[in-house]
């Protein structure tokens, strides 16, 4: 029996002994497989012939100081194979003792735990890197936390700044708009003021012929056509002086009126493009800056006119109507210009947008009729496009006492 209890303990277990000085006696199967020794290579040899470099000598000291003792030794311990490889072993070296009580010899009965060792030394850096990712996130946390309770902080300032931005880059824009519409003017002024120039001069010429031969008739009808000349001058000159006023304080004015004084300034325009305006007004007032409603239906029927010659119209009409509805104004522009490509249809209304030529347009136009109508008069300006018209639509907001 005590044959196979060794044999069950040989067989499931690493086991060596050595002599009181630490020379191995003995080592089993399980030993050489694990150390990668052969038994004659093993027997005869001190114990340290496994030792482990990276183990301290203090282990080794303590050890022996237990063993010598008669006391047994528990431990796992690190071991170097043949190959270099290590291994682990959860270790009990036993002195056995003569019948006289002396040490005889040490047997050491060990297992291998060198897969537990190595999952348990990865499961620690695994722990340690998780500190450390979790440090770094901590950190991290608190550099945002910081961030965003200072934009927090912020946030209202900057608001307000890039409000005062956005109100700067927008008057700039009208200022531009402003500017472009007065080189128009003035080559509208110019025009109006050519013809009636010419007819002037005939009627002086006329005027002069006729003194010289006496004709008071003449004369006088040729003086009254001459002041009525000048009078049609002069009046141009006041609407173009009225729309350019910088007064930029509200006033009720009735649309209709507004849309004439637009026709006005236009008039000789329309005529020498053949262009035919039809208009259907009821009497309605608003409360805004005439002028520059006046502008807005100046830009809206001068895109009439460019889309009408870029687009080869012939029959050429806008219908300009003006009513009111559920507590709103609405002006509508129609023309049969051709309509608008459905790509450019969203994009009419940006800033510098434009489909004519840099020299032509600044697509500042209906930028600056949008704004004119959302910010100078509380509405709105929309268009609506089919195959060969476009309408813009612009609503505005009545006061009570003005509507009908």
């Amino acid at each position: 029996m005590l044959k196979q209890y060794q044999e069950a303990i040989e067989n499931s277990n690493i086991v060596s002994k050595t002599d009181i000085n630490g020379v191995i006696t003995f080592v089993n199967d399980e030993f050489c497989k694990i150390s990668g020794y052969k038994k004659e290579e093993l027997l005869g040899k001190n114990h340290n012939i496994v030792r482990h470099p990276d183990v301290a000598s203090s282990t080794f000291k303590l050890l022996w100081k237990t063993i010598k003792a008669k006391n047994i030794y528990k431990g796992t311990v690190k071991n170097l194979a043949k190959d270099g490889s290590t291994f682990y072993v959860n270790t009990t070296v036993t002195p056995i003792l003569d019948e006289d009580g002396n040490i005889k010899e040490y047997i050491a009965i060990r297992y291998d735990v060198t897969q537990e060792v190595f999952y348990k030394k990865s499961l620690e850096q695994k722990e340690r890197e998780l500190a450390l990712l979790n440090a770094d996130l901590e950190k991290r946390v608190d550099v945002k936390t910081k961030e965003l309770k200072e934009l927090n902080e912020t946030l209202e300032k900057r608001v307000k700044e890039e409000i005062v931005k956005n109100e700067e880059k927008q008057k700039v824009m009208f200022w531009q708009s402003r500017f472009a519409s007065l080189g128009e003017m003035l080559a509208n002024i110019a025009h109006q003021w050519r013809q009636p120039l010419t007819e002037l001069n005939l009627t002086l010429f006329s005027l002069k012929k006729a003194s010289l031969y006496q004709e008071m008739d003449e004369v006088d009808l040729l003086y009254r056509e001459s002041k009525a000349i000048i009078k049609h001058m002069s009046e141009t000159i006041e609407n173009f002086s009225n729309f350019f006023k910088p007064s930029r304080e509200k006033h009720h004015f009735e649309l209709g009126a507004s849309i004439q004084e637009a026709l006005s300034i236009l008039d000789k325009v329309l005529k020498r493009d053949m262009i035919h305006v039809k208009t259907l007004y009821e009497d309605v007032a608003v409360l805004g800056i005439s002028n520059e409603f006046t502008q807005v239906i100046i830009n809206l029927i001068k895109n009439s006119r460019d889309a009408f010659v870029d687009n080869g119209v012939l029959i050429r009409e806008i219908e300009i109507a003006v009513k009111q509805e559920n507590g709103f104004a609405y002006v509508s522009v129609e023309d049969n210009a051709g309509g608008i490509k459905m790509k450019e249809k969203n994009k009419i209304f940006e800033p510098y947008f434009t489909t004519k030529h840099t020299s032509q347009g600044t697509g500042l136009g209906l930028f600056m009729s949008k704004m004119i109508c959302e910010k100078g008069l509380n509405g709105s300006l929309e268009v609506l496009s089919k195959k060969n018209t476009t309408t813009f639509i612009i609503k505005i907001p009545l006061e009570e006492k003005y509507e009908k």
